[in-house]
């Protein structure tokens, strides 16, 4: 009997962790995938782990250091992701994936995806972008966005956004104010802006995909 997918969503101080967890076991229940999914802090689990999960919320410098704090941390989910384990990053967990941000001070990102964290720019527009918005899917034959049915939406709460990036790793935008990447992918590595785990049943079919989620190419 195949062993249960085992799905480290990474503790740090800096994410909506048990909503996270609870939604993506949601999910493979749903999707007839056997996984375990566990919250957790040690390196050893996380580098271990078949898949991870990197939530955020807040500011991106605070998550940056929260996650610096954990001995290894960092470094396990760097060395998981360069041998190719698949990584979700929800919402600052996604801005980390960035080389940068650029919210209070200049604060280094994981480096894996082109361009910085900046301030949102939506003249005459509510910030924080706060809300349902749709996803206008860039790439809609990438295997996360499989099957999300007419006019998807995600639930967002975010002030900071991507700036400029390569047009490669877009897998879907969203319009506030202009365009905003919404979902990123570059080889094994991939992120919403959005909270999947509170998007409802666009959210979940995202996290299943996620967990069947083959990628053809690492980092």
């Amino acid at each position: 009997m195949a062993q249960p997918l085992s799905i480290a969503v990474v503790d740090y101080e800096g994410g909506n962790l048990a909503s996270a967890a609870r939604a993506v076991a949601r999910a493979a229940e749903l999707s007839g995938v056997a996984a375990s999914v566990v919250i957790t802090n040690q390196a050893a689990a996380v580098r271990h782990a078949d898949r991870i999960i990197l939530p955020g919320q807040g500011a991106f410098a605070d998550c940056a250091q929260g996650l610096a704090a954990t001995p290894g941390l960092k470094d396990a989910i760097m060395e998981a992701t360069a041998a190719g384990t698949p990584f979700l990053g929800i919402c600052v967990g996604m801005q980390l994936m960035a080389r940068r941000g650029l919210e209070h001070g200049v604060t280094e990102g994981f480096g894996w995806i082109e361009g910085d964290i900046i301030p949102m720019d939506a003249p005459g527009l509510r910030l924080p972008q706060m809300g349902w918005n749709e996803l206008d899917l860039h790439a809609p034959a990438h295997p996360l966005v499989q099957g999300l049915g007419p006019a998807p939406h995600g639930y967002f709460v975010h002030s900071y956004a991507l700036g400029p990036t390569s047009p490669d790793v877009l897998v879907a935008t969203t319009d506030y104010g202009g365009s905003i990447p919404a979902i990123v992918c570059r080889g094994n590595v991939a992120g919403t802006q959005f909270h999947v785990e509170k998007s409802q049943t666009v959210g979940l079919k995202i996290l299943a995909n996620f967990l069947s989620w083959q990628p053809e190419e690492r980092l």
